[in-house]
């Protein structure tokens, strides 16, 4: 009897999965993603100086990473305004920092136009944006195809760019302020003092993560009383991989290929690169979310 009841409960677990369905709604913001009508994630065109996502929502119903500024959270600082919930840029790009926001007129990425916004199994958001200067010139462009997907136990957000030197050679500098950049939610943090671990996929922890090189990274801690994980995944087929990390004990968490041992690149006038990341929401610590296991999944999956 126990085996039975024990294979229904599966069956109907594996029917949930397979029924689910994850929607992408055009919004006056930008693009907002529910899974069976239950909020998930959204795309906001611009916040600040460039795109973002903002609210997500993990496997447990809550949010897991900062609120600020966008709104509020508990235990969350009000610091470094540019650390938007999930966001792509860097710091040094052709001497020009699209990482941080100033006052008055600063360097911005624009987006220009949505290419594609579907849902079904997964959702999928495609974007076209202009990285422009304090004076408005353009230095670069980007593609951004971001693929949001459940499998009832996880989440995860594929976010993948690729940047295209349109009006002249680009030059990435060497500083740590980038690049696929996170901001977990303010219980979640090591320095919360409530739980919260970063670990990567050699072992190394919290402070000694920092500037190593790693296929990914994870960041677990308590929201609303359960533990809960953010993993930012790095695919073999993105540049520079295995990235750098600029990952930090107050909640930053950020894949960074121009800072350490690679430093600067410049990439010549009309050629792209492409960088490939998956976030991975899960339940629990790295262990009982299987972390390993899903990034040796997503690392064999073609891109």
């Amino acid at each position: 009897m126990i085996y039975r009841i024990t294979c229904l409960m599966f069956l109907l677990a594996a029917v949930d999965t397979a029924l689910a369905e994850v929607t992408a709604k055009k919004t006056d913001e930008g693009v907002k993603v529910e899974i069976d009508g239950k909020p998930f994630a959204e795309y906001l065109v611009q916040s600040g100086n460039k795109p973002v996502v903002w609210p997500i929502i993990g496997p447990t119903g809550k949010p897991v990473t900062r609120a600020y500024p966008l709104g509020e959270g508990p235990n969350e600082k009000k610091d470094h305004i540019h650390h938007r919930s999930l966001w792509f840029t860097h710091g040094n790009v052709n001497g020009i920092s699209f990482w941080h926001e100033g006052k008055g007129k600063s360097p911005a990425i624009k987006h220009r136009e949505f290419v594609k916004v579907e849902g079904g199994k997964v959702a999928t958001i495609v974007t076209r944006n202009d990285w422009l200067g304090p004076d408005g010139k353009k230095q670069c462009e980007d593609e951004r195809t971001l693929t949001f997907g459940t499998d009832g136990d996880k989440r995860w957000i594929d976010f993948d760019v690729t940047i295209k030197a349109t009006d002249g050679p680009v030059k990435f500098g060497d500083t740590k302020e980038g690049t696929m950049g996170v901001r977990v939610a303010g219980t979640m943090k090591v320095d919360a003092g409530k739980g919260g671990k970063l670990i990567n996929s050699k072992g190394e922890t919290d402070k000694a993560a920092w500037g190593k090189q790693a296929p990914w990274v994870d960041y677990n801690g308590p929201v609303d009383g359960e533990t809960v994980g953010l993993a930012i995944f790095n695919h073999p087929s993105s540049f520079r991989f295995p990235t750098f990390w600029h990952v930090r004990t107050y909640g930053l968490f950020a894949a960074n290929p121009f800072f350490k041992d690679w430093g600067a690149h410049t990439l010549p006038a009309g050629e792209s690169i492409t960088f490939r990341y998956r976030i991975l929401l899960h339940r629990g610590d790295e262990k009982s979310g299987k972390v390993a296991e899903a990034y040796s999944v997503y690392a064999k999956e073609d891109k």
